[in-house]
């Protein structure tokens, strides 16, 4: 437990920028998902990121902050102390961070509960029904998120309590959004032609845009995770920095096996060491950073193998990039964690602790199983009541005209 102190003036700054820079992510995103559709639905695709800045804003002031971060109730979900934002404002809160205004804390800590379910829209682009995503985004951060970042996060939460190390959301974020992400693209089916008729991203630029904006709002989402402006965020910075690179460049000679150095194979392996390193960041040392980015690059190239073999339309890989990228970060953290970054955290396996590697174990398989247990019944339960898809017309027609009544391009 932190201590209170003054505000301090340098950490609050930073941590207003590194909220600022974690919210530029879902644009960011919108950006690198809408290249890698086709033109009919890019207006589409860009929208489900934007919408859940709007949607989840508002359910993270109402609920979600208070299920995430109010007191304990048997370690499962916050109480509703917090509803509403009541009693979070300008002075610290002991919990999370002493030096900072609490509000300041639950303002970044809405930015994560953003683009959570915004990463989960890569599995459906192209066919999702616009009403019911709005219901399942409403429901999922609520029904999935926000326990999961209780029980890792929150003061008394079964998983904080095992021991888990989760710096800055590689189980909470990226465990959650890739396994719900194949659960939900399991229930709505493959798109129409999906094997046989083309469907070829529109525009790669618009790609590589959205990944270099996520690289650099990453060292918000990360290094602002230290919740001060101190030695421990600029290890996050330089481990986040140095996880992408190390990715991106696994990934250019994992297609330059294949065929030819892909570029969006290189931004797309940057993303991966991205989410790698995400819940180690504050934990381990740079060098520990190039192996586990290194490494992330060639378990979801290798993910993304094995979804297309199996024919499985799960359509932007989140599945791949960020269920087994934030899996194999969280596992890494128990094996290269060490006290000698951050003495709050833990020594992993390779420092003398095989148990922190289990405690990883445990609680990547817990929230794997939740987040895939609850998508997939709730997108049954949609696609019953309202439909999680669009007409097979509204679908060769395209989203942006079907459901928004626009066109990206005159």
């Amino acid at each position: 437990m932190n201590t209170v102190s003054a505000i301090n003036a340098g950490d609050t700054a930073w941590v207003l920028i590194a909220t600022a820079l974690v919210m530029m992510m879902t644009p960011a995103l919108a950006f690198f998902y809408g290249g890698m559709v086709r033109k009919k639905n890019v207006l589409s695709t860009l929208n489900l990121s934007f919408i859940i800045m709007a949607v989840i804003s508002i359910q993270w002031v109402l609920v979600g902050y208070t299920l995430a971060f109010g007191p304990s109730i048997s370690g499962l979900i916050g109480a509703l102390n917090f509803a509403g934002l009541t009693g979070v404002g300008a002075s610290p809160n002991a919990d999370y961070a002493g030096t900072i205004p609490h509000l300041a804390f639950a303002a970044y800590q809405m930015m994560f509960a953003v683009i959570t379910p915004a990463l989960i829209t890569g599995a459906f682009v192209e066919r999702v029904r616009f009403k019911t995503f709005l219901i399942f985004a409403l429901l999922w951060a609520t029904l999935v998120y926000d326990p999961v970042a209780h029980w890792v996060w929150g003061v008394g939460g079964l998983l904080r309590q095992l021991g888990a190390l989760d710096f800055a959301g590689g189980t909470v974020v990226h465990i959650t959004a890739g396994f719900s992400a194949l659960a939900f693209a399991r229930v709505i089916g493959a798109r129409h032609g999906y094997g046989k008729a083309p469907m070829e991203p529109h525009n790669i630029p618009y790609s590589v845009l959205g990944a270099g904006l996520l690289w650099v709002g990453w060292f918000g989402f990360n290094g602002g995770s230290a919740l001060a402006a101190n030695g421990l965020a600029v290890n996050a910075l330089v481990t986040t920095n140095t996880a992408a690179a190390a990715a991106g460049l696994v990934w250019m000679f994992l297609t330059w096996m294949d065929n030819k150095p892909s570029v969006l194979g290189i931004v797309t392996g940057a993303v991966v060491g991205l989410v790698a390193i995400t819940p180690a960041a504050g934990f381990v040392t740079p060098l520990a950073a190039i192996i586990i980015g290194g490494l992330a690059a060639v378990i979801s190239y290798y993910a993304i193998k094995f979804r297309q073999r199996n024919n499985l339309d799960e359509s932007l890989d989140v599945w791949a990039c960020h269920g087994m990228g934030g899996a194999w970060g969280a596992l890494a953290t128990g094996l290269f964690a060490t006290k000698m970054v951050n003495d709050a955290g833990a020594d992993g396996l390779f420092y003398g602790n095989p148990g922190q590697f289990l405690v990883q174990a445990i609680t990547v398989a817990v929230v794997i199983t939740f987040a895939f247990g609850v998508t997939f019944v709730l997108a049954k339960v949609l696609d019953a009541r309202l439909g999680l898809r669009v007409t097979d017309n509204e679908e060769e027609v395209g989203l942006d005209i079907s459901e928004h009544g626009e066109r990206a391009y005159a």
